[in-house]
């Protein structure tokens, strides 16, 4: 899908183990001076982290109405920035591909300019409704000039003015513990349970009146 965009399918590290996309030889230093490092390890031996989209990530990105992209300039100097849609923004296009309509916005192209010279990113998914994060790791890179493809990521009835489109490999991704995420809702879910909420206490103040007219005719 990325093929004349980028060169992926590299190894994540010289082991191949897919979690070496993070586990660097510091931060396998750190894990074992603070005592975690044999758990890794076994997670390691078990296969380690996931490389390929299955249907359960694929329905949790197709539901998610907010992403943070991350990227380095080829100092190494990062920058995360918000995207957002409404659900189904986030397109998986394969077991390896992601993809999603890169809206106008305020013309820094900080995230352009980063991947231009290092195409390694870090997609983060958070839903506090369920208490749920998803941490993919990969590489990305912008697609300017193909209309089909940006027409097929543009979501339907969403009036933001598509100016690229983003495609990101995945080279491995980890669902985290829900410890210390808040629960929060969407506004329009709240907006939905109170109406829903106002219309059972109507029938139900509609049936306690009709009960008093009885009991009071009786």
């Amino acid at each position: 899908m990325l093929d004349d965009v980028l060169d992926t399918g590299r190894e994540p590290g010289l082991s191949g183990i897919s979690s070496d996309v993070a586990f660097s030889v510091a931060v396998k230093d750190i894990q074992s001076r603070k005592g975690s490092r044999a758990a890794y390890r076994r997670m390691e031996e078990r296969g380690s982290w996931r490389t390929e989209i299955d249907s359960g990530l694929a329905e949790f990105i197709a539901a998610q109405t907010s992403v943070f992209l991350a990227t380095a300039n080829a100092l190494g100097q990062p920058y995360i920035q918000h995207r957002g849609g409404p659900p189904g923004f986030l397109r998986v296009l394969d077991e390896r591909t992601i993809g999603f309509a890169d809206f106008s916005g305020n013309k820094q192209y900080i995230t352009l300019g980063n991947l231009s010279e290092n195409p390694k990113a870090h997609l983060f998914l958070i839903d506090y409704t369920s208490r749920r994060r998803i941490k993919i790791w990969g590489e990305a890179g912008v697609v300017e000039s193909d209309a089909e493809l940006m027409a097929k990521l543009a979501p339907g009835d969403y009036s933001a003015k598509v100016e690229q489109a983003i495609l990101f490999t995945v080279t491995a991704w980890d669902a985290n513990c829900s410890s210390h995420i808040p629960q929060r809702f969407e506004a329009s879910d709240v907006a939905a349970a109170i109406l829903e909420r106002d219309a059972r206490i109507q029938l139900l103040q509609a049936e306690i009146k009709r009960l008093k007219d009885t009991a009071a005719s009786a």
